[in-house]
């Protein structure tokens, strides 16, 4: 059976045990896909790429919700009414 594999590195769990932060580094900042018998078990993604994708996730989502209340009525207000 094919499977997608989605990053530009691979590595094996046994690789991913000898060498945590070594299978990390490989991946130069990107994820890294970790292989349990050629077949994709789960993707390593450092910390810095994975808060980037959750700020990226935050952004799509308030711009959903800002598209969703687009065209309501507007309602003015003071600081002193806050």
């Amino acid at each position: 059976m094919a499977h997608y594999i989605l990053v530009a590195t691979t590595a094996s769990i046994s690789e991913l045990k000898k060498n945590p932060m070594g299978t990390v580094a490989a991946g130069e900042g990107f994820p890294v896909a970790i292989l349990n018998r050629n077949e994709p078990a789960f993707y390593c993604v450092p910390a810095k790429a994975y808060e980037a994708m959750l700020e990226r996730i935050e952004d799509l989502e308030l711009n959903a919700i800002a598209d969703e209340r687009q065209g309501q009525a507007i309602h003015k207000v003071t600081l002193d009414e806050l």
